[in-house]
């Protein structure tokens, strides 16, 4: 179910039970959120008492959640990310994702990872567990090109059209 917010915020509010399309926007949004690079913005999408497992990282809370990632955009710089919807059910959505960043020394990486989440009443994240991998690679083999932050245009390849 999709409901809109006033028209000061026209962006969805989009709430379980999923369908494929609402769950496909909401892994839009976020990917869109994250985007952004706002730890401000992002951290609204989460409960105030939102269970995070990032890595081996265990986050607990908007404020940690929003300290978590300024740091993780402070560090990982150029950040651009891509999502992908890989299952739903009614308050659940599964995820894989790509992104590119570099380190303060110019070395480029991509990170690989699938993220598992579950959603309350208001559409909003309660629970995110995410398992990422790392792979060095170089500036030259990046896939993930547009202005930045700002979300991914429609016209540039999603997960399934990147290898």
């Amino acid at each position: 179910m999709t409901t809109k917010l006033p028209a000061s915020n026209p962006a969805p509010v989009i709430v379980p039970p999923f369908t494929f399309e609402t769950a496909t926007q909401k892994v839009r949004l976020a990917e869109d959120g994250w985007n952004s690079r706002d730890p401000d913005r992002v951290a609204l999408a989460y409960t105030e008492d939102s269970v995070w497992r990032n890595r081996s990282e265990f986050i607990i809370g908007r404020d940690q959640i929003r300290r978590f990632l300024a740091g993780k955009w402070e560090r990982e710089l150029d950040y651009r990310l891509v999502k992908a919807l890989w299952a739903f059910t009614d308050n659940r959505i599964g995820v894989r994702f790509q992104y590119e960043w570099h380190d303060d020394a110019g070395h480029w990486h991509r990170s690989y990872g699938n993220e598992l989440w579950e959603f309350d009443d208001r559409g909003l994240m309660r629970r995110r567990e995410a398992s990422i991998n790392d792979l060095p690679i170089v500036e030259s083999d990046r896939k993930f090109f547009w202005p930045a932050p700002g979300p991914r245009p429609a016209d540039h390849p999603g997960i399934p059209d990147v290898k």
